[in-house]
């Protein structure tokens, strides 16, 4: 395993962590004894980042890593979000006494004395703007509650609005081969301000894995189903804001970069790994064998000048005028 520097937070992250959405909920089946032995798998491979939330299975994946974390808080270390389990529009979901009252919730769930990273959960901008909610996180940090704080955007213009608060220190985005507009301005401006990156959705919801076909169906409370369009949270969150069936197509196109590499998903995520600016990948997993193959992508070839400019001009010209939400 290598690791790399989260930003300025002091903490050094295995290149490829994991998220922990999947195990929670909203990717239809789960399995609790496989989820904790695909963590502990994880963590012998020296993965030692972890990303959850309090709204991913209501808290259940926050109960899960302190199951398989305990004793090993030292070493491991976790990052959260809060904010989604109320209004994320009203004010008064950013107050001191709400985020105080998520804090110490998640405290619990994780079983731990202190979050090594908190982060605002996709807030609307209109919330980053306003800025209040950051001086709370400050008082949550002074206090110890918090090691150091971040926020989960879903656009460019959220980022750069966010590393205009000196206290943020992580930014978690979307970042993959059908979503390279990170690279553009926000990368360099982080990487500048000693802001770590985490990149969520480095396969775009399993599309650069290769293995759906347009006929592919997907579990009723599989946020791929549900969300396919936007319905429930932003559509970016699901197929990186590609149509399906255009996602789909598109993947066919890219099938020639597993050529000496092993795999799709394993190409795509050495890709993310090129960027400098990017302190760890967080893909999502649901059972060991997911586990062990997002983490072959750390001993996969890399790509030649000729081949990334090839990626460049394909996410221009072929995949930019289909993505649709915030961006």
């Amino acid at each position: 395993m290598r690791y790399r520097a989260l930003g300025n937070t002091g903490m050094e992250v295995s290149e490829i962590s994991f998220g922990t959405w999947a195990i929670g909920g909203s990717w239809g089946d789960k399995d609790d004894a496989e989820s904790l032995r695909s963590l502990e798998a994880a963590m012998e491979a020296g993965v030692n980042f972890f990303d959850t939330a309090d709204v991913y299975g209501d808290g259940h994946s926050e109960k899960l890593l302190s199951q398989a974390t305990r004793g090993k808080e030292d070493r491991i270390h976790i990052a959260t979000k809060f904010c989604r389990r109320g209004d994320i529009g009203d004010p008064r979901t950013y107050s001191e006494e709400t985020v105080r009252a998520y804090c110490e919730d998640s405290l619990k769930r994780l079983g731990r004395e202190r979050i090594d990273l908190y982060q605002i959960h996709c807030p609307p901008i209109e919330i980053l703007r306003d800025g209040r909610v950051f001086g709370v996180l400050d008082r949550l940090k002074e206090e110890g509650k918090i090691r150091a704080y971040g926020v989960s955007v879903e656009s460019v213009e959220e980022g750069l609005l966010c590393l205009e608060q000196p206290g943020v220190q992580a930014l978690q985005v979307i970042f993959n081969l059908f979503r390279q507009k990170p690279l553009e301005q926000l990368f360099p401006l982080a990487r500048e301000r000693g802001v770590g990156i985490l990149v969520r959705l480095p396969l775009a919801s399993g599309l650069l894995t290769g293995k759906f076909t347009a006929a592919s169906t997907f579990a009723a409370d599989d946020h791929r189903s549900f969300n396919r369009n936007g319905d429930s949270f932003n559509v970016g969150e699901t197929f990186a804001g590609l149509p399906f069936e255009k996602g789909v197509e598109l993947s066919e196109e890219l099938r020639w970069i597993a050529e000496g590499r092993g795999s799709m998903a394993r190409a795509a995520q050495r890709w993310i790994l090129e960027a400098p600016e990017v302190s760890c990948i967080i893909p999502g997993f649901k059972n060991r064998t997911q586990v062990e193959e997002n983490l072959k992508a750390l001993d996969t070839p890399g790509y030649s000048e000729e081949e990334r400019q090839r990626l460049a001009g394909f996410y221009r010209e072929r995949v930019l005028p289909h993505i649709r939400g915030p961006y």
